[in-house]
């Protein structure tokens, strides 16, 4: 009797207890098993130009390049494998960049094991899998016919996804030096963005910059308290 093939997935975190644990979840699944892992965008590219996995689950924050840049760069290769994005950042910011990227998911990573588990075989099935509230949120935006810049913070339209990134951990306090080693980026790198940041919000220092981070964070945080 023949065992029946398991799907297989490949996991791009840059944490190694975080891959670990997706690892160990995975493999509890008599019908699941990771096939790879990496730590970077890099990494997991070179990997899937010879694996062949069913699915591939990213993290947004990867050093580097972003998340969402290696699902662009995946695409444009066309190496024809379904993205599930695990982040730790708000979907109501990030969903809609991971999918516009060509994402076929996003979950936020302190959702149960139970909803991991369902989001990977959702997608393997040929759906995209968002969370209730951010289905409706989409769901909202096309009824109220409503554009992307209508309803979303102005910093989340101008801003690119790393740059968004960098401006939200100016707005949670952290430093340049600390940003720089969170991303694994150089310090003049981050710096670089912070000009970028403050040239297309029209902010005139430093000073202003992570005033105006830290409101758009206490906005985003507010209304998630709401919701």
């Amino acid at each position: 009797m023949s065992r029946q093939r398991k799907d297989r997935v490949f996991i791009i975190d840059d944490h190694p207890v975080v891959r670990q644990g997706l690892a160990q979840l995975i493999h509890n699944e008599p019908d699941l098993c990771v096939c790879g892992e990496a730590g970077n965008a890099e990494a997991a590219i070179k990997a899937l130009k010879v694996d062949e996995p069913d699915i591939v689950i990213a993290d947004i924050s990867l050093p580097g390049q972003s998340g969402i840049d290696f699902i662009r760069d995946i695409k444009k290769m066309n190496i024809r494998v379904p993205v599930l994005v695990l982040s730790i950042y708000d979907e109501s910011v990030y969903a809609e960049r991971a999918l516009d990227a060509g994402a076929r998911g996003y979950i936020m990573k302190q959702e149960a094991a139970d909803v991991i588990i369902q989001a990977i075989r959702q997608i393997i099935g040929g759906d995209v899998y968002l969370s209730p509230s951010m289905t409706q949120q989409l769901l909202n935006k096309i009824v109220s016919n409503e554009g992307v810049k209508e309803s979303v913070p102005v910093p989340a339209v101008c801003l690119t996804d790393r740059e968004l990134e960098v401006f939200q951990l100016i707005g949670k306090g952290y430093t340049s030096k600390e940003i720089a080693l969170r991303l694994n980026l150089s310090i003049k790198t981050i710096e670089t963005y912070r000009e970028h940041i403050k040239r297309k919000l029209h902010l005139k220092n430093y000073a202003e910059l992570i005033k105006s981070a830290a409101q758009w964070v206490l906005t985003e945080t507010s209304n998630d308290n709401m919701t």
